[in-house]
């Protein structure tokens, strides 16, 4: 029988998730915003992108299914195989990205060379991988336990310095709020690989998204207030302003690893469901090593574009779900595909993208949920009514 994980493993699983070098950046990238406007944006950007997170964790969860599986609920079979598709791509994306900036980072602390950090890194990965999170789960305990310690320490080597108002280019308020949604929305189509094995996957639903909230709105803000005092965005060179030395090395270190680890289990478990015979955990492996290879060969200095992708397809689909599991109650699993979602999807997909061209104070990802979810209500209006019509 498959071991159910406790609500303190999910919790470490998602406080692993939050001490994240691209939760820094991303806070980096909000300076422009000043402390007070830019702490507002991280924490509303946190409330709707946890919240989302917090129902997505809840309909794969009590299915006890994946979250690709949990969207053929939605969309039908070809559904799964579709959204499990990009799934894979954004976690590869996702892996070089972390990989890139964790040795980014932890060559500006301790220069070895940045492809080589690629590779300690994402074979300290595949270690995490072959061992299995179970097995590691003292070693997880004691490299979290020294991350939170040392991102503490970190947080009053900035902020106890005077603080400087370094405003560095320009971004609306919207445009920071979307930013700031658009990392917890990243983790919509993960989430119930873990909550799925939960012993109760409602309150590990709630305890994943709240322990992923605080920590990445702690980590953002640790990246807006030390680039507002610095003026660096660069993580090393903010570390090295502090006076971190060795102990920057071990978080930047643990807390790619922690979090990369995530990305490729769950690109393994997506892979399932584009072919069941496939291992996840080699899956995951390759993985790996396409994402070290990329880290190497590509730049990868801003992701925010990135991010930006990953809303705009994946707001549409946990609107959808939504609508389905907790008010329509609809299932088209034993559907090959269900046209009417996958057109609802795209719609909604074409307004997040036209809503990035206006200026919104509450962000893209708020309107498009709501206006996605009305379309999804109106349209099983349109179908009972023509039922009723027909009988």
């Amino acid at each position: 029988m498959q071991h159910k994980t406790s609500l303190v493993e999910n919790g470490m699983i998602w406080c692993g998730a939050g001490i994240s070098i691209a939760e820094i950046l991303t806070g980096t990238y909000l300076a422009p915003l000043g402390m007070t406007k830019g702490i507002v944006a991280i924490i509303l950007g946190h409330l709707i992108g946890c919240g989302l997170l917090f129902l997505a964790g809840i309909i794969g969860g009590q299915l006890r299914i994946s979250a690709m599986e949990s969207v053929k609920i939605s969309f039908g079979q070809f559904g799964g195989i579709f959204f499990a598709s990009l799934n894979v791509l954004q976690l590869i994306g996702w892996t070089g990205i972390m990989i890139y900036d964790g040795s980014l980072a932890a060559n500006g602390l301790w220069k070895l060379g940045r492809s080589l950090w690629c590779g300690l890194i994402g074979f300290l990965i595949i270690v995490w991988l072959i061992i299995g999170i179970r097995r590691l789960k003292w070693l997880n305990t004691v490299a979290l336990t020294a991350l939170l310690l040392l991102t503490v320490w970190l947080c009053y080597l900035i902020f106890a310095e005077p603080h400087v108002n370094n405003h560095l280019g320009a971004l609306s308020f919207g445009q920071g709020l979307e930013l700031a949604v658009s990392m917890p929305l990243s983790w919509l189509p993960l989430i119930s690989d873990y909550t799925s094995v939960a012993q109760n996957p409602i309150q590990a639903s709630g305890v994943s998204a709240i322990t992923y909230g605080v920590i990445s709105c702690w980590m953002a803000i640790v990246g807006l207030g030390a680039t507002l005092l610095t003026g660096q965005t660069d993580i090393a060179k903010i570390m090295v302003s502090a006076g971190v030395g060795i102990s920057g090395l071990i978080i930047v270190l643990l807390s790619t690893v922690t979090t990369t680890f995530m990305d490729a289990y769950s690109a393994g478990v997506s892979a399932q469901t584009l072919k069941v015979k496939w291992s996840s955990r080699l899956t995951a492996i390759i993985v790996t090593v396409i994402g070290s290879a990329g880290a190497i060969i590509l730049p990868m200095d801003n992701f925010s574009n990135f991010l930006y992708i990953i809303s705009s397809v994946f707001t549409p689909m946990i609107a959808i779900q939504i609508m389905d599991r907790f008010v329509l109650r609809l299932n088209n699993k034993d559907r090959w595909i269900s046209w009417n979602h996958f057109a609802l999807w795209l719609v909604g997909f074409i307004v997040y993208r036209c809503l990035m061209l206006v200026d919104l104070p509450v962000g893209n990802t708020l309107p498009d949920i709501l206006i996605v979810m009305f379309l999804v209500w109106l349209a099983d209006r349109k179908r009972e009514w023509g039922s009723v019509g027909q009988n």
